[in-house]
């Protein structure tokens, strides 16, 4: 059956109002959101870092440590480039970020206005990413597969610089989580020396959330120890003391800093 012209035109105006009645529900879930979004201030950012250099100081002198041993990385991924002004006004020089893209939104920027910082990349690296990654990064804590290996080596030849390179270990070998199985961490040190010529400085793990750090911090010492390696990057904002304990030369806060992750709409 045919369906009538007036009904054909009540169900499209219906589909229509339909469809205006979502987008205006989107906008408003947008504001809320943004609304509803973490904020901090200048002065919050300058305390925070404050606190954590001074629990820094605290953990590397039970630890017997010298607190300028151990670099403080920012992790700045998803907060806006206003929130790492004010960490540099702040004094700190050094900072992390998950994604290329995202860091490329930022930090050509501050650079452009002479502001003086290490970028360090602490998120999984696609190979096809590896030319913006070296011209960007100065530091790559997650190398961990032989095509990325072959990568970096390629665009650190043709941009005659490299970043210093860390590689990833999955110390829980967990199946959803990039880096390598401890057992293949030293073949794969070698190889990268050897085949490709690339400088490895240290050693990166991000324990599993159910499991005490404390073991992985100490497995990937153990691994550091046995490549020659001097470099840990380990702890966050939760358990950075008890890498500290263990060894870490690279710490990397992010919420303990900035607070809790702007959300995204």
């Amino acid at each position: 059956m045919r369906m009538s012209p007036v009904r054909a035109v009540l169900i499209r105006a219906r589909a229509l109002s339909l469809h205006a009645i979502r987008a205006r529900f989107r906008l408003k879930s947008r504001v809320w959101s943004s609304l509803m979004a973490p904020s901090i201030t200048a002065s919050d950012i300058a305390a925070n870092l404050h606190e954590v250099r001074s629990r820094l100081g605290r953990a590397a002198a039970i630890a017997s440590r010298e607190p300028g041993d151990i670099k403080l990385v920012a992790v700045s991924k998803t907060h806006p480039v206003e929130a790492v002004r004010h960490a540099l006004d702040a004094g700190q020089t050094a900072f992390g970020e998950n994604r290329v893209q995202e860091a490329q939104s930022k930090f050509p920027e501050l650079r452009a206005g002479s502001a003086v910082f290490e970028l360090h990349l602490i998120g999984p690296l696609q190979s096809n990413k590896a030319r913006d990654a070296v011209a960007l990064f100065d530091v790559i804590h997650t190398l961990d597969r032989p095509s990325l290996a072959e990568a970096l080596m390629r665009e650190a030849d043709r941009a005659g610089r490299c970043p210093v390179l860390y590689v990833q270990v999955n110390t829980g070998e967990e199946e959803q989580k990039a880096g390598l199985p401890p057992h293949e961490v030293l073949a794969f040190v070698d190889r990268c020396r050897d085949e490709w010529k690339l400088k490895i400085d240290g050693l990166m793990c991000i324990p599993p959330v159910e499991d005490q750090p404390a073991p992985h911090f100490a497995l990937l010492g153990k691994l550091a120890r046995q490549a020659g390696l001097k470099e840990l990057s380990m702890g966050m904002s939760g358990d950075f003391e008890a890498a500290i304990a263990l060894g870490a030369t690279c710490v990397r806060i992010g919420s303990a800093i900035f607070g809790e992750r702007a959300r995204q709409a």
